[in-house]
């Protein structure tokens, strides 16, 4: 291939000294190029624009997907009972409804038996702060399930609680009564 092209060159020598550019040709060619140059110019500032815009865009993106994930960490921190199980959830709404009139009778007591109240509120204030722990550590449990039954469960042994504690209060005032007269 290489002959062949030598050869051409060798028989049309005398074609290529002859024949001349246009005078302008050159000047066309510069023109031309600084053309180009200027729509490569062009275009690079364009491309920066759409850098820039794209740029902010991204940063818009990953600020809205962090505040989402941050939100969706913040609510997979506050999970609910009945999230879990409604049927716990019912029950545990049931018990907390009783505990709270239970807690309101003692608290009627208090008066007459101070210390023994004292001592009662401070076994409930356990309880209390074990279902705190429970309702903390549901949203990270691997078995939600289970920490429901245990904060039922929970709001159940302070209910049985509660109703011995009254009935002790009762007895105690009976027995005060009694060996008043």
């Amino acid at each position: 291939m290489n002959n062949r092209l030598e050869t051409f060159v060798k028989e049309n020598r005398k074609a290529f000294d002859i024949m001349e550019p246009p005078a302008g040709l050159w000047t066309k060619i510069e023109l031309e190029l600084d053309a180009k140059k200027s729509l490569v110019a062009h275009d690079k500032k364009k491309s920066v624009r759409i850098y820039l815009w794209m740029s902010a865009a991204a940063a818009v993106v990953v600020v809205f997907a962090l505040g989402w994930l941050y939100a969706g960490k913040l609510q997979a921190n506050h999970l609910d009972i009945a999230d879990v199980n409604a049927a716990y959830a019912k029950k545990e709404v049931h018990f907390a409804g009783l505990i709270t009139e239970k807690r309101d009778s003692l608290a009627i007591f208090a008066e007459a038996n101070p210390e023994l109240y004292k001592k009662f509120t401070a076994d409930l204030a356990k309880l209390d702060e074990e279902y705190d722990r429970l309702k903390s550590e549901l949203p990270k449990s691997l078995n939600q399930t289970f920490v429901v039954k245990a904060m039922v469960k929970n709001r159940e042994i302070q209910l049985q609680l509660l109703k011995q504690q009254l009935l002790i209060i009762n007895q105690v005032d009976d027995y005060k009564r009694v060996n008043q007269i």
